[in-house]
């Protein structure tokens, strides 16, 4: 008796077993779609595993009712990879397949849309028939002379070179003449190369040619790790090492994955990979709809590209014979799902690229202190890029004591632009230079309060205040997405003096406008951007032509972007991420600082970074400013070390979330007593506290911390507790293997 392991979507870490029927014996295969009867209904699985296991008991055993045919089966090695993220990241395997998959393709629901080909039933005949009927059907005459040269050519491409409607091609079909033949069409998504000229591969200088020899190198190792860290500095030449290593892989026969960050570094990404191998490049994000990114996947799935681009889910593209994975921004926390599985695209890039053999480049101008470490210890290669092409020079770091500035201030209140930055701006209109402005919050004031009684306008259903977005006239919670309209009056007093705190990305746009009436200031965040794919490519676009004078954005425009007529950037409110409640904070501070920086003085004119910060003597901001990354890593690395943090060790999160807060902490006491005991020496545990922001969306949070050598008996172990443990009703539990956010 045939019988096969197959996993619902009921995300409860445990298969079922069901028996083959005859007349499926020899169609099934792991990871096939399948129908079974579950309970009261059909329902959706995969199937896992196949087995001849003879112990099992037919009568207790249903029957599989059919294969979902429309549905493609996933590849054993994307199979294999779902199998270590459920026991990695201790997540119910179920979670785990299903990330294999988009929704569009695991749903069934998006038609596959087809196209009509047409082939000469006998060359012969065509021929005959251009003699006897060339002259009297000129039409006909140019769809059968058209296809004697382009056999099998589609309906689209026959009407758009011959200017054939479709009488001439239905005469001929019913005369006998052509034959027609239906064929899957993957075209929805459709990027705009017409207006992209084919690149040429420039010559490298000598960093970036010992970095390629050393990827030559890494191709050729048969097995074993084959993971480079590739830390270069901003403008070094990075994309162009990647496409050097795509061009080698190619060569090879084989397929190349290239991960972005943001959605809104994928359109000149896309551009620059397009103009090089032009249509063997498929794009998988977000910012797609449900049927282009049906198509998208579809064409790697069945082999019609072989260089697939996008966010974090890309690394789940369905090649077959994968030979290079990019991860561009390597240290980026957008690689960070944050809902199960909470997988690290990066960690599971190296992680595939062991089980496929294949090379991983991981790249960076302020590598994540993980990465660095393993290259440090030589668990990685690395190749360095430490000098822009075409020996550019760093842009010239100019930090402003904002406490001067507010000195100077007759009133004595913080100004929002320093007197420096405003001179340096009006300089770049004048030479009609571009200029970048960032600070890293959206909105147009960060608080809304009254002087009178104190109130301050918080969301009622997480433990954090409205933003105020003048735009609409509307208080924002930015954890829930509740909007509701702007007081008019304080709601708790009646005061009218009711007042605006802080800033956002809104006020220094509108602030700019003012200041420089005649200059085009445009701004890039998630209120503006939206998530539309032609958002960002409109605003991009509109930026790289020079429409645009001063673009001011959140950590969308920190990285990735090269616009060679940008020379300035400044930084308002550089410390802001210093005093985040996280042990990453100083990191991600300076990164932040270096990737925006980076943004200027590509081109031929020299770039300036104007760094507004209340505290300049920060070793964060020295660092940034002094472009040492690794005087930065070794002194943040001590007091890593000291307080058993990453990267001297794993972290790992238990997170509890209910609408009880005393039920909460009482059950998270519970939860960590009734296995401390097992917990191995050397792991050190921070005992269930209320998560920095306590309440997300009417839902109390509460954390326990483990820091350590967190091995696979210590993840069997949660994982236990987890799935296999009766938790109370309304009690929500899930661990964070690795975790990037503690907030």
């Amino acid at each position: 008796m045939l019988t096969a392991k197959v996993i619902v979507n009921l995300s409860i870490d445990r298969h079922f077993d069901y028996i083959v029927p005859d007349e499926l014996v020899g169609k099934l295969r792991p990871g096939v779609q399948v129908l079974v009867p579950f309970r009261n209904s059909l329902r959706n699985a995969y199937v896992l595993a196949l087995s001849n296991d003879t112990s099992c008991d037919p009568s207790k055993l249903k029957t599989i009712s059919a294969i979902c045919e429309k549905h493609p089966e996933i590849p054993d090695n994307l199979l294999k990879l779902a199998k270590w993220i459920s026991e990695y990241y201790c997540c119910a395997q179920e979670q785990a397949v299903k990330a294999l998959l988009p929704l569009a393709v695991r749903s069934g629901k998006v038609a596959r849309k087809e196209s009509r080909h047409l082939t000469l039933k006998s060359l012969d005949d065509a021929h005959k028939f251009l003699l006897e009927n060339g002259k009297k059907s000129k039409s006909r005459a140019l769809v059968v002379q058209y296809l004697i040269d382009h056999p099998g050519a589609s309906v689209e491409s026959i009407s758009e070179a011959t200017g054939a409607g479709k009488a001439p091609i239905s005469a001929l079909l019913k005369c006998g003449l052509l034959e027609e033949e239906k064929k899957a069409s993957y075209k929805r998504f459709v990027f705009d190369s017409a207006s992209l000229l084919p690149s040429q591969p420039p010559e490298l200088n000598d960093e970036q040619a010992e970095a390629a020899r050393i990827i030559e190198a890494l191709f050729e190792r048969a097995e074993g790790q084959k993971t480079l860290l590739l830390h270069g500095v901003t403008g070094s030449g990075k994309t162009e090492v990647y496409m050097r290593a795509i061009e080698t892989a190619l060569k090879k026969n084989l397929e190349a994955i290239v991960l972005v960050p943001e959605i809104a570094l994928t359109p000149q990404t896309t551009e620059r990979f397009i103009s090089r191998f032009r249509s063997g490049v498929s794009v998988l994000h977000s910012g797609l709809s449900d049927g282009e990114r049906y198509d998208e996947w579809m064409k790697i799935y069945h082999g019609l590209v072989k260089i697939a681009i996008g966010a974090r889910s890309a690394i789940f593209a369905p090649f077959r014979n994968l030979g290079l994975i990019v991860v561009d921004e390597e240290h980026e926390p957008s690689y960070k799902q944050e809902e199960a599985p909470r997988y690290n695209a990066r960690d599971l890039a190296v992680m595939r690229g062991v089980m496929e053999n294949s090379l991983v480049i991981l790249g960076s101008a302020t590598p994540s202190f993980e990465s660095y470490a393993n290259a440090c210890s030589g668990r990685y290669a690395i190749a360095r890029l430490k000098k822009r092409i075409d020996s550019r020079p760093m842009p010239s770091m100019i930090p402003i004591d904002m406490n001067i500035e507010r000195v100077s201030d007759s009133e004595g209140r913080l100004p929002i632009f320093s007197k420096p930055l405003l001179d340096a701006i009006a300089q770049r209109l004048q030479r009609a230079e571009q200029s970048i402005i960032f600070l890293n919050r959206r909105g147009f004031a960060s608080q809304m309060s009254c002087p009178d009684c104190g109130f301050v306008a918080q969301c009622s259903d997480c433990s954090i205040s409205y933003t105020y977005h003048r735009t609409n006239e509307c208080l924002a919670c930015h954890m829930c997405g509740a909007v509701l309209r702007a007081y008019a009056m304080c709601p708790s007093c009646g005061s009218d003096k009711i007042r605006y705190k802080g800033l956002g990305t809104e006020k220094i746009e509108a602030l700019l406008s003012m200041i420089f009436p005649l200059a085009k200031v445009a701004r890039m965040d998630a209120d503006t951007m939206s998530g539309r794919r032609k958002n960002y490519e409109k605003l991009l676009g509109d930026f790289g032509a020079g429409k645009i004078d001063i673009l001011v954005g959140t950590q969308m425009i920190a990285k990735g972007l090269d616009f060679p007529n940008v020379t300035l950037v400044g930084i308002v409110s550089a410390d802001r991420s210093l005093f985040i409640p996280d042990f990453r904070a100083a990191e991600r501070t300076f990164q932040l600082l270096t990737q925006v920086s980076g943004r200027c003085g590509r081109g031929s004119c020299p770039g300036e970074v104007y760094i507004q910060t209340s505290y300049p003597e920060n070793p964060a901001i020295i660092s940034a400013i002094r472009h040492d990354f690794e005087a930065f890593f070794k002194s943040e690395c001590v007091a890593r070390k000291e307080f058993n943090y990453p990267p001297s060790c794993h972290l790992t999160a238990i997170h509890f979330k209910g609408s009880d807060a005393a039920a909460l902490e009482k059950y998270s006491l519970e939860f960590l007593d009734s296995f401390k005991s097992k917990i191995p020496d050397g792991i050190f545990v921070s005992d269930p506290a209320p998560a920095p922001i306590e309440k997300i969306k009417t839902k109390f949070r509460y954390m326990i911390l483990f820091r350590g050598n967190l091995n696979k008996d210590f993840r069997c172990l949660i994982r236990e507790k987890i799935f296999k443990v009766r938790h109370p009703s309304g009690i929500e539990i899930y661990a964070d293997v690795d975790a990037i956010n503690l907030t």
